[in-house]
């Protein structure tokens, strides 16, 4: 039961969007606004979910919250991989305003120990909303960075972006955190070390072979020595990277490492201890709370209970724990009477990985009709993902939405229900979707969408509103192989640019509304308005690249190169170890 001034200053705040009022434009109402809960997936496929089509893996709470609520079915991310779409997320701005791409292939933040990270001088949501009276709060993951100059300053850490508590994994889930097994980051490492040693080897077969053509009895030192350097070269490397990667599987609250490594059985309840504790602790005054799952992302960390009980092997497994967690949060909300009062919404980062995918047991997740996947720059499977709202008695149930939106739209969406005022100070490039979530708005407020991979622009579409026609133009795309799924299987991850990109002058150009699985790209010969829909949104480009002004890059070399004196460490590194300290703290 809410509070009488709550319930009261609640309704204020119903009856105002429904009228298209602002908030903030309400008065004073702290501690009446909705609360916020925000979920997302982590490299989950659209096609995994039975509201968005999928009949063989189950998702039972996922399809009730679209069924009592709106769905998107024209959501997509900023960017096709994990660091650059949770900065688009969390700033309603491209990632490439606030330096969180890259040129040198580094599209991700792929070690604890690095400087680079999500600015300070950014401006997230829970900033705004933590101003405006709400508790704020991150659980999973982060993955946008934690130190600059050591390896306690926090600098990137949640804490220092608006958030007031935070539990979880401040990297990333990656297959080297569970038996060994090879993750994207190690791949690349163990090439460039298998390089290095392959110089230094060819380099004692050369003098050995001089030595051998000259039949010389001069010292064979050079040559053993330069051997044996080699090889301890390449097993000393490789260990310590070893060493390195299960060093960045561990969780932490607040500022502190609970647990180093992590235990990955006992992970899900905590996760879901920590949700209940902190709604229990924040349920009277408005809260924004943000879960970041770290299902559906390899390893694959499934429990027990559900390991062997899906039709999709290890993945499937995965997505229907994920939909149980998903679950107990919205009984959560139940039990402490808070439902009515709180906005909630699911989402994927991105889409499904497809080399995953091609890898034993099914590792990665389906992305329906969608061509592409994860990394896949501007193709819809890498982007396309759900997004779901729902909010009892204030939006429409069973509403679905057919406009394109984006991930970036949040931001704008949870400042105005909040009564915050988004900055006037920098390009916002989200859009708020309360006018469609009310049904007070017939289209979106996107023209244009720009698709980027790194720091190139792949793709862009317009949505053409007079005839209800979207457009898809590609600049450049990847070079699928041929067998399989198509993916980039040689790589683990797709690249933006070089030899593995296809340039295409003229463009690429699809109407999504009538080919969304982009399988037909039309010509002068089959659509008589190629060339105009081209130079439309060419000149889109152009303004919006007039938009773009200089700024650090996150993601260069010296800032995504690991630095021991910035790795977090429970113990003397490599040496990392301590265990869970117990029940969630008080915040």
């Amino acid at each position: 039961m809410l509070p009488l001034e709550h319930s009261w200053s609640w309704l204020a705040v119903t009856v105002g969007v429904l009228l298209g009022v602002r908030p903030s434009a309400c008065g004073d109402l702290s501690g009446a606004r909705p609360n916020i809960l925000l979920l997302m997936a982590d490299d989950f496929g659209i096609g995994d979910i039975g509201c968005y089509g999928n009949n063989s893996i189950r998702t039972p709470n996922i399809d009730r919250l679209a069924e009592d609520g709106v769905m998107l079915t024209q959501h997509v991310a900023a960017a096709s991989v994990c660091t650059p779409s949770r900065a688009a997320f969390l700033t309603g701005r491209y990632p490439l305003r606030s330096g969180m791409v890259s040129s040198n292939g580094y599209r991700v933040l792929q070690w604890t120990g690095v400087p680079g990270g999500l600015p300070t001088n950014e401006t997230t949501f829970a900033k705004i909303l933590k101003d405006r009276g709400y508790a704020t709060g991150l659980i999973g993951k982060w993955h946008l960075g934690l130190n600059c100059d050591s390896s306690s300053d926090h600098c990137h850490h949640p804490l220092n972006h608006g958030f007031d508590h935070f539990y979880g994994m401040p990297f990333s889930m990656m297959g080297d955190c569970v038996h060994w097994e090879l993750s994207e980051k190690r791949a690349g490492m163990e090439h460039k070390l298998n390089v290095c040693f392959q110089i230094m080897a060819f380099a004692a077969l050369t003098l050995t072979a001089g030595k051998l053509t000259r039949l010389t009895s001069g010292s064979w030192t050079p040559v053993i020595w330069l051997t044996t350097a080699a090889f301890l070269f390449f097993m000393t490397s490789y260990f310590v990277g070893v060493l390195i990667v299960h060093a960045d599987c561990f969780l932490m609250r607040n500022h502190t490492i609970t647990e180093q490594p992590m235990h990955f059985q006992r992970t899900t309840s905590l996760i879901l201890k920590e949700v209940s504790s902190f709604v229990q602790r924040n349920k009277h005054r408005p809260f924004l709370l943000f879960v970041s799952f770290l299902h559906v992302h390899t390893p694959l960390i499934t429990t027990e209970t559900f390991r062997g009980k899906s039709m999709h092997g290890l993945y499937g497994d995965n997505t229907e724990e994920m939909d149980w967690m998903l679950g107990q949060i919205l009984d959560t909300l139940d039990m402490e009477g808070v439902t009515n009062s709180t906005l909630v919404y699911f989402t994927s980062d991105h889409g499904g990985s497809l080399e995953a995918q091609l890898r034993n047991h099914q590792y990665g997740g389906w992305n329906g009709i969608y061509k592409g996947g994860k990394g896949m720059g501007g193709w819809e499977g890498g982007i396309r993902v759900p997004g779901v709202f729902r909010w009892p008695g204030v939006l429409p149930a069973g509403r679905v939405i057919h406009e394109p939106t984006s991930l970036m739209d949040v931001f704008p969406t949870v400042v105005q229900l909040g009564g915050g005022d988004v900055p006037q100070d920098r390009v916002i490039d989200g859009r708020s979707l309360v006018p469609l979530l009310q049904g007070t708005a017939e289209h979106s407020a996107h023209e244009f969408l720009f698709h980027y991979c790194g720091k190139y622009l792949h793709a862009a579409r317009w949505h053409e509103k007079d005839s209800g026609r979207l457009w898809k133009v590609h600049y450049m795309t990847p070079r699928f192989h041929p067998k399989g799924a198509g993916a980039c299987y040689d790589r683990h991850l797709c690249p933006c640019s070089g030899d593995g990109v296809t340039q295409h002058s003229p463009p690429l150009l699809f109407d999504l509304s009538r080919d969304p699985s982009e399988a037909r790209p039309l010509s002068p010969g089959s659509e008589p308005r190629y060339h105009a829909v081209v130079a439309r949104v060419g000149e889109a480009v152009k303004q919006h690249r007039r938009t773009l002004s200089p700024v650090p890059p996150q993601l260069s070399l010296g800032n995504i190169i690991w630095k021991p004196w910035l790795q977090p460490c429970c113990g003397t590194f490599p040496l990392c170890a301590c265990g869970q300290d117990g029940d969630p703290s008080e915040t």
